[in-house]
């Protein structure tokens, strides 16, 4: 492990190096990159100078309990050995965790889609409910969210429902919620009380930064209209909506909850450059997937990740065979169990593929 940690502490120094570089600063794509990767590997440097002091100690703790005579000193270097040698697992473990490789764009901000499936009204309904879990999950960890497009249902709810979340970690933690949503209850409408199932579908994207993507603005058609639905008498009576088409992909972007045409149209680059962003990432995701089976994250949206059972107030996980009896929790935005388990689930994966674990 020293050995290993030796040669990322030499990467360390040499991302040091080419960063101090002025020349660095004209390469914004290269100096983020390099910056990130400086952010990464600075944690596991201060870990890995521990340990090496610990491992350090350790050693001449045992050499002086084989080569000393003195009983006393003998003693010293035996409570030494048991003192450092119990923290010795521990740091291991840890360190084990921190050289798993860490998903570049876990720490972007993202947008989250949700649409409504199967089920028709009802499933608006639940895209409603969804969407209020995490808004009220995203108020708890001090995140903002902002909604850029949204689809009305006709008894409540969504049909669909667009919206960027911005903070710290947010793709890393919102990306496991990608796939098919299942509620099971009974609808108001239902006067025989039967039980309906009905879903949503989630994606959660990282959102692309202008680096990210090579987007040639010539690709892409603006049109204006107006916004229709809510939004107030300002929107409906300008034309402050925006619609852009990436004319290559055929992608449509649209966004008119701004109270400025330029206000949508950052909003709609913002979201464009992301859906372009998806489709290399789909790539890079269905490239290990065919290596490894991925648990979790794997963003596919048709999979169905989770049951949301009302006549149980049961939660069911399907991905990790997590069941909670707390549906009223959940649904009010205490989702992070769930995905702390879901990270917990991945991350022992990694350690296995990478074969770190024992």
């Amino acid at each position: 492990m020293l050995e290993k940690l030796e040669s990322i502490y030499q990467r360390y120094l040499q991302v040091q190096t080419q960063l101090s570089d002025p020349d660095i600063f004209s390469d914004v794509k290269r100096f983020n990159t390099l910056n990130r990767e400086y952010g990464d590997l600075k944690e596991l440097v201060e870990v890995y100078h521990v340990y090496k002091k610990l491992v350090t100690n350790l050693q001449e703790a045992r050499d002086i309990l084989k080569n000393e005579s003195d009983p006393e000193l003998k003693e010293m270097a035996k409570m030494e050995i048991d003192e450092l040698a119990d923290q010795q697992e521990p740091m291991e473990e840890k360190i084990k965790y921190l050289l798993i490789p860490k998903d570049p764009d876990d720490n972007k901000n993202a947008i989250v889609e949700i649409r409504s499936g199967t089920g028709g009204d009802e499933a608006s309904l639940f895209a409603g409910d969804l969407y209020r879990m995490y808004e009220r999950f995203c108020q708890n960890q001090k995140w903002k969210t902002e909604v850029i497009e949204l689809m009305e249902g006709s008894v409540g709810g969504f049909n669909k429902i667009v919206f960027e979340v911005t903070g710290k970690d947010v793709y890393g933690t919102l990306k496991f919620e990608s796939g098919v949503h299942r509620v099971q209850r009974v609808p108001d409408t239902e006067s025989q009380g039967r039980v309906h199932t009905s879903a949503a579908t989630v994606a959660v994207l990282p959102e692309a930064e202008e680096v990210d993507v090579d987007l040639n603005m010539g690709d892409v058609r603006r049109d204006t209209f107006r916004a229709s639905g809510a939004g107030g008498q300002h929107v409906n009576k300008t034309e402050s909506a925006i619609r852009l088409t990436h004319i290559p992909t055929g992608i449509v972007v649209e966004c008119q909850d701004g109270r400025s045409q330029h206000q949508n149209y950052d909003k709609a680059l913002t979201v464009l450059r992301t859906r372009l962003y998806e489709r290399e990432l789909a790539e890079h995701n269905s490239k290990i997937a065919a290596e490894r089976k991925s648990l979790v994250s794997t963003g596919d949206r048709s999979a169905k990740i989770r049951t949301y059972n009302f006549p149980q107030s049961r939660v069911t996980d399907h991905r990790i065979g997590l069941t909670l009896y707390n549906l009223p929790e959940v649904l009010g935005g205490q989702i992070q169990d769930i995905i702390d388990q879901l990270k917990m689930a991945e991350n022992t994966e990694k350690l296995k593929a990478g074969g770190l674990e024992d």
